[in-house]
């Protein structure tokens, strides 16, 4: 295992999932569940689902596409939604 690897994306991942609106999900099934633990394995679950999708996307990406495309399209495309939000659009 590469750990600078490890520890960049862990890093990365952890501020950038930190207070969004999964946790706020996850905050309100659990005090409306009054089950934390199953709305824990429920929530962990889903993460590991969808970043294993993400994964095997950037990965089939990076064969076709150089990375600096793929970053400034994800920035791009952050942006946008970010524009559409802050406008109401979405």
């Amino acid at each position: 295992m590469d750990w600078k690897i490890f520890i960049a994306t862990f890093t990365a991942v952890f501020f950038a999932e930190m207070a969004d609106k999964t946790q706020m999900v996850g905050i309100g099934m659990a005090s409306k569940s009054a089950r934390p633990l199953t709305v824990f394995i429920g929530s962990v679950c889903a993460y590991m689902v969808i970043t294993a999708i993400s994964v095997i996307i950037g990965a089939t990406l990076g064969k076709y596409i150089k990375p600096e495309v793929i970053k400034y399209c994800g920035a791009s495309l952050f942006i946008i939604l970010g524009l559409l939000m802050f406008f109401g659009k979405l």
